[in-house]
């Protein structure tokens, strides 16, 4: 894993931090597809949907590097690759589901 930011260059406001490391749709879909388990870089493709692969590895990488996700490369002929969330990345489970709630909240409201 690559060195992570220290604090003195995240930004003071917590949530500016949090959207730094989250605030894209991307890296939450990418979130909801670990919470449940480790997927295959094909499965979180697929999974996700039209994102290109050159964004997808970027977010990958990104999440990575910032200690939210694991990286496990495999040696073997056609290399595997499995993804999966650290510690730190699990702890965003309940500002996922307060996303969630709130997303079903706001449609229900518009009916």
């Amino acid at each position: 894993m690559s060195e992570q930011k220290s604090t003195k260059e995240l930004p003071a406001y917590p949530v500016e931090t949090t959207l730094i490391l989250i605030g894209n749709k991307w890296k939450v879909l990418i979130l909801r597809d670990l919470l449940p388990g480790t997927k295959r870089y094909g499965e979180l493709k697929k999974s996700i949907g039209s994102v290109s692969q050159k964004v997808l590895t970027a977010q990958l990488r990104d999440m990575e590097e910032h200690g939210l996700i694991n990286r496990k490369v495999y040696a073997e002929v056609s290399p595997r690759v499995e993804y999966s969330l650290t510690d730190l990345g699990k702890s965003l489970k309940p500002i996922l589901e307060a996303l969630w709630n709130w997303g079903e909240e706001y449609k229900a409201s518009m009916n």
